[in-house]
């Protein structure tokens, strides 16, 4: 067995497609795995000036059949496939007020977005992997999978913990074909998107930023940490399982929420 593996260059010659790769968490995985020599693909619906010149674009809206296939056809006709999966994109833009206020629309617009999407990319891209009895899938979760808010996130906890569930079911599928599948289930996440909403918070508020950032991480039920992790910490972890020095983990849920969850 070699134990001499040299982490700065372990991906070279792999291919990894990171979904919502532009900005915030998926940009810092993108620039984390190219550091490590993968060639990188992005997605996102629209693109950014400052995005790496070496990263492959592909623009598309992956809450529709036709975004996700629009990405697999590209990926297959450029590459053949990817060895990397990096089911990044994600979100949530429901109103607060919990479940009286929430539509049809709202809940199919949630889960198209955090649980179809990454399963029609597995789906697509996965016979290559298996083909070839190599490859990672990660998906990104969230805490609110275990840990939801109902107050204004209630589609989205929901579409996440299908997601958990899924991945693993998905991993005793093709975990003895040679593809390991694993899920990331971050907390609060300090990217640029997560900063504006404190500075709007402060302003409705009228109270300071720091006041406002203690405000959201005590809803979340309080961060024992005292802070939220950088988009580069998530980084760094998934840029570990998706290594040749996490050959042996597979269909497990990490979550890395600076001790927020209350319960093991």
């Amino acid at each position: 067995m070699n134990t001499n593996l040299n982490s700065s260059h372990e991906l070279t010659g792999k291919t990894a497609l990171v979904t919502g790769g532009t900005k915030g968490t998926g940009l810092a995985i993108a620039e984390r795995l190219a550091a490590a020599g993968a060639t990188i693909i992005v997605t996102a619906r629209n693109p950014v000036e400052t995005l790496d010149p070496n990263f492959h674009f592909i623009p598309a809206d992956l809450s529709t059949p036709e975004g996700t296939e629009k990405v697999v056809n590209e990926i297959n006709k450029t590459f053949g496939g990817v060895d990397i999966l990096i089911n990044n994109a994600g979100g949530s833009e429901t109103p607060g007020g919990g479940f009286r206020v929430l539509t049809d629309a709202h809940w199919e617009e949630t889960i198209q977005t955090n649980l179809l999407a990454p399963v029609r990319l597995d789906r697509g891209l996965l016979p290559y992997m298996l083909n070839r009895q190599s490859g990672v899938i990660i998906h990104i979760a969230s805490i609110q999978g275990t840990l939801p808010l109902y107050e204004s996130t209630l589609p989205y906890a929901a579409a996440k913990a299908g997601l958990i569930n899924y991945s693993k079911s998905l991993s005793n599928e093709v975990s003895p074909k040679g593809v390991r599948v694993l899920t990331v289930s971050p907390g609060f996440i300090q990217t640029s998107s997560a900063e504006r909403m404190v500075e709007r918070l402060a302003q409705s508020s009228g109270i300071s930023l720091d006041a406002a950032l203690k405000g959201l991480m005590d809803s979340l039920g309080g961060i024992p940490m005292g802070r939220p992790a950088k988009p580069e910490e998530v980084a760094e972890f998934v840029a570990f399982l998706v290594s040749p020095r996490a050959a042996y983990l597979s269909g497990t849920e990490y979550v890395i929420d600076g001790g927020t969850i209350p319960t093991v």
